[in-house]
Protein backbone atom coordinates (compact mmCIF):
# COMPACT_ATOMS: atom_id res chain seq x y z
CA UNK A 1 0.00 0.00 0.00
CA UNK A 2 3.03 2.27 0.27
CA UNK A 3 2.95 3.09 -3.47
CA UNK A 4 -0.82 3.35 -3.95
CA UNK A 5 -0.64 7.09 -4.66
CA UNK A 6 1.97 6.53 -7.38
CA UNK A 7 -0.04 3.67 -8.86
CA UNK A 8 -3.17 5.84 -9.00
CA UNK A 9 -1.25 8.75 -10.53
CA UNK A 10 0.30 6.47 -13.16
CA UNK A 11 -3.08 4.99 -14.10
CA UNK A 12 -4.66 8.45 -14.57
CA UNK A 13 -1.78 10.13 -16.42
CA UNK A 14 -3.48 10.29 -19.82
CA UNK A 15 -7.13 10.47 -18.80
CA UNK A 16 -7.40 14.28 -18.74
CA UNK A 17 -8.19 14.59 -22.45
CA UNK A 18 -10.56 11.61 -22.30
CA UNK A 19 -12.45 13.28 -19.44
CA UNK A 20 -12.63 16.70 -21.13
CA UNK A 21 -13.65 15.60 -24.63
CA UNK A 22 -16.27 12.93 -25.31
CA UNK A 23 -16.41 10.56 -28.24
CA UNK A 24 -17.58 12.20 -31.50
CA UNK A 25 -21.25 11.59 -32.30
CA UNK A 26 -22.64 11.64 -35.89
CA UNK A 27 -26.25 12.78 -36.28
CA UNK A 28 -27.69 13.49 -39.74
CA UNK A 29 -24.36 14.64 -41.19
CA UNK A 30 -23.46 16.73 -38.14
CA UNK A 31 -20.54 15.75 -35.90
CA UNK A 32 -20.82 16.63 -32.20
CA UNK A 33 -17.90 16.41 -29.74
CA UNK A 34 -19.03 17.07 -26.15
CA UNK A 35 -16.69 19.14 -23.96
CA UNK A 36 -16.56 19.15 -20.16
CA UNK A 37 -14.45 20.71 -17.42
CA UNK A 38 -13.27 17.72 -15.41
CA UNK A 39 -11.33 17.41 -12.19
CA UNK A 40 -10.36 14.55 -9.94
CA UNK A 41 -8.16 13.93 -6.92
CA UNK A 42 -7.01 11.09 -4.74
CA UNK A 43 -5.51 10.58 -1.33
CA UNK A 44 -3.60 7.62 0.03
CA UNK A 45 -2.96 6.06 3.41
CA UNK A 46 -0.30 4.24 5.31
CA UNK A 47 0.07 1.52 7.90
CA UNK A 48 2.43 0.79 10.77
CA UNK A 49 3.07 -2.63 12.30
CA UNK A 50 4.59 -2.61 15.79
CA UNK A 51 4.58 -6.02 17.41
CA UNK A 52 1.01 -7.05 18.13
CA UNK A 53 -0.42 -3.60 17.41
CA UNK A 54 -1.15 -2.74 13.81
CA UNK A 55 -2.37 0.72 12.91
CA UNK A 56 -3.31 2.14 9.58
CA UNK A 57 -5.23 4.78 7.80
CA UNK A 58 -6.94 4.81 4.44
CA UNK A 59 -7.50 7.14 1.60
CA UNK A 60 -10.12 8.11 -0.90
CA UNK A 61 -10.81 10.01 -4.02
CA UNK A 62 -13.39 11.87 -5.97
CA UNK A 63 -14.08 13.73 -9.14
CA UNK A 64 -16.48 16.03 -10.92
CA UNK A 65 -17.40 16.94 -14.45
CA UNK A 66 -19.30 19.99 -15.72
CA UNK A 67 -20.58 19.94 -19.33
CA UNK A 68 -19.48 23.26 -20.81
CA UNK A 69 -20.58 22.79 -24.41
CA UNK A 70 -19.75 20.97 -27.63
CA UNK A 71 -17.77 21.36 -30.83
CA UNK A 72 -20.24 21.00 -33.68
CA UNK A 73 -19.22 20.46 -37.30
CA UNK A 74 -21.86 21.28 -39.92
CA UNK A 75 -21.22 21.68 -43.64
CA UNK A 76 -17.44 21.56 -43.11
CA UNK A 77 -17.43 24.36 -40.51
CA UNK A 78 -16.65 23.69 -36.85
CA UNK A 79 -17.70 25.98 -34.03
CA UNK A 80 -17.99 25.75 -30.26
CA UNK A 81 -21.50 26.04 -28.84
CA UNK A 82 -21.53 26.65 -25.07
CA UNK A 83 -23.95 25.06 -22.61
CA UNK A 84 -25.93 28.06 -21.30
CA UNK A 85 -26.93 26.32 -18.05
CA UNK A 86 -23.28 25.62 -17.18
CA UNK A 87 -22.27 29.19 -18.06
CA UNK A 88 -24.96 30.61 -15.78
CA UNK A 89 -23.99 28.26 -12.94
CA UNK A 90 -20.32 29.16 -13.27
CA UNK A 91 -21.01 32.90 -13.50
CA UNK A 92 -23.06 33.09 -10.26
CA UNK A 93 -20.01 33.23 -7.92
CA UNK A 94 -18.32 35.83 -10.15
CA UNK A 95 -21.43 38.00 -10.16
CA UNK A 96 -21.65 37.71 -6.37
CA UNK A 97 -18.02 38.74 -5.90
CA UNK A 98 -18.40 41.60 -8.39
CA UNK A 99 -21.47 42.87 -6.51
CA UNK A 100 -19.66 42.62 -3.17
CA UNK A 101 -16.62 44.47 -4.59
CA UNK A 102 -18.81 47.19 -6.15
CA UNK A 103 -20.54 47.69 -2.81
CA UNK A 104 -17.19 48.07 -1.03
CA UNK A 105 -15.93 50.53 -3.68
CA UNK A 106 -19.11 52.65 -3.46
CA UNK A 107 -18.92 52.65 0.34
CA UNK A 108 -15.24 53.70 0.25
CA UNK A 109 -15.98 56.44 -2.30
CA UNK A 110 -18.67 57.99 -0.06
CA UNK A 111 -16.20 58.54 2.78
Amino acid sequence: MANIAKELADSFTNTGVKLAYGEPIEIAGTTIVPVAAASYGFGAGEGVAEGEHNEGSGGGGGGMSVPVGAYITRNGKTRFEPNPVALIAVSIPFIGVAGWAAGRIIKAAKR
